[in-house]
């Protein structure tokens, strides 16, 4: 390969990480607006959409936590590629699934797909890009999350069925399918692309680190609960904001569509602004922010003075969100002991899954035993929930100079 190619290279495998976190998106801001025709079609209760979120997160937390095992087996490239595959397979599934026990059977498939490809991007992004370019890529998950509400509400306003919608994501993955195996020989392996001049140095005197001890450390378990926290407070939102809106405040299902596609652009929007002011604040000013950011938009919510106060809420709530995950991934090896790293990164994204699954489950468990109006109650106290813990988690990081001072600059082979 003449060197002269190898930017060009770098350049298409960076467009085709950002368009594999939009893929991410689609399916996860779809759920919330396609769940009230899904419920009435199989005759579902208010919360039986936790069967598909639980069943989802056993296929994603089985290939987060095997993501490490697998990229020492091949490179990133033919990963993604199987990830979207199985990813692929749920989304066609779901559209042509002739029963409710189909569709959660197909979702651990689909949370098989999910999960390798977000574990993998992430550690690979942590380890080798910027605050600014890491919340930049979250972004696209966030644009994908923003486009998945607006595509399928489109689609029910013009009267077709919930399922096109899932059909027409799926046919793009495999799109993108085709598109890693066509650049298959250019991906590298995960485990060699890691702060490469810190990695060499750390791999000549100290060996990896195994799983069990890097449970022994304090701040991987706060680092546990705090990305439940966050993530469940996030998917609640974004699954609930639907039906809140049009059950509670009695929205016309159109404008609620677009509220829901709005939330998650905000947190798109977030992002895109927390990377251009990246190396302006410190992570610990852009987490912290946020949360405050959060719990505002919370007790606007929750203060219960009308639809428009509730829609400014739902906002606030996105554009906090923002930049809270990227800048804690980006900050994860300031965190733990490089050898740490990746075991931590793995644990994370994990707990995060569980989050997206269990969070939103018991909002919507609540809501059924207690009536919609306590949904943005339960919102609230996720949020003060999640503000304390990230408190907690960068007073007691052992590191917490670095995490003062990181910046856009990242690492010098850093886009």
């Amino acid at each position: 390969m003449p060197p002269a190619s190898k930017p060009i290279r770098a350049l298409l495998l960076l467009l085709l990480t950002y368009v594999g976190f939009i893929s991410l998106g689609l399916p996860d801001g779809m759920l919330g607006v396609a769940w009230p025709s899904m419920r009435a079609q199989f005759d579902l209760p208010l919360d039986a959409v936790s069967a598909v979120l639980v069943v989802f997160i056993a296929g994603y937390l089985i290939s987060t936590l095997s993501s490490g095992w697998l990229l020492a087996r091949m490179n990133v490239g033919m990963l993604l590629a199987l990830s979207g595959a199985a990813t692929a397979v749920g989304l066609i599934g779901y559209a042509t699934a002739p029963a409710w026990a189909v569709i959660v059977a197909l979702s651990f498939i689909s949370g098989l797909g999910a999960g390798a490809i977000d574990t993998g991007l992430n550690t690979y992004a942590a380890m080798n890009y910027s605050a600014r370019t890491m919340n930049w890529l979250h972004a696209c998950y966030g644009l994908g999350a923003a486009s998945g509400p607006v595509l399928l509400t489109s689609i029910l306003a013009s009267g077709a069925p919930w399922q096109r919608g899932y059909f027409w994501v799926g046919i793009g993955e495999v799109v993108l399918v085709a598109c890693f195996l066509a650049t298959l020989s250019w991906w590298p392996k995960a485990s060699g692309t890691a702060h490469a001049e810190q990695t060499q140095e750390t791999a000549a005197t100290q060996p990896p680190a195994t799983l069990w001890s890097t449970l022994r450390l304090r701040t991987v378990w706060l680092g546990i609960a705090t990305f439940f926290i966050y993530t469940g407070t996030e998917a609640a939102v974004g699954t609930w904001a639907y039906t809140f809106l049009t059950g509670h405040h009695g929205v016309a299902p159109d404008r609620a569509g677009n509220w829901t596609a709005a939330y998650w652009g905000s947190l798109t929007v977030g992002r895109i602004a927390a990377g251009l002011i990246a190396g302006k604040f410190t992570p610990r000013a852009l987490i912290l922010g946020g949360a405050w950011i959060i719990v505002m938009g919370a007790v606007l919510i929750v203060s219960g003075l009308g639809a428009t106060l509730t829609i400014v809420g739902i906002m606030f709530i996105g554009f906090g969100c923002a930049p809270i995950f990227p800048s804690l991934i980006s900050t994860t090896p300031n965190r733990v002991p490089l050898q740490h790293t990746a075991n931590a990164v793995g644990y994370q994204i994990a707990a995060a899954t569980l989050g997206i699954a269990l969070v939103p489950s018991f909002v919507g468990f609540l809501g059924r035993v207690q009536g919609l109006q306590v949904i943005p109650v339960a919102w609230f106290v996720a949020a003060a929930a999640l503000l304390v813990l990230l408190m907690m988690l960068l007073r007691f990081s052992p590191n917490p100079s670095l995490i003062e001072t990181r910046t856009a600059s990242g690492t010098p082979s850093t886009p």
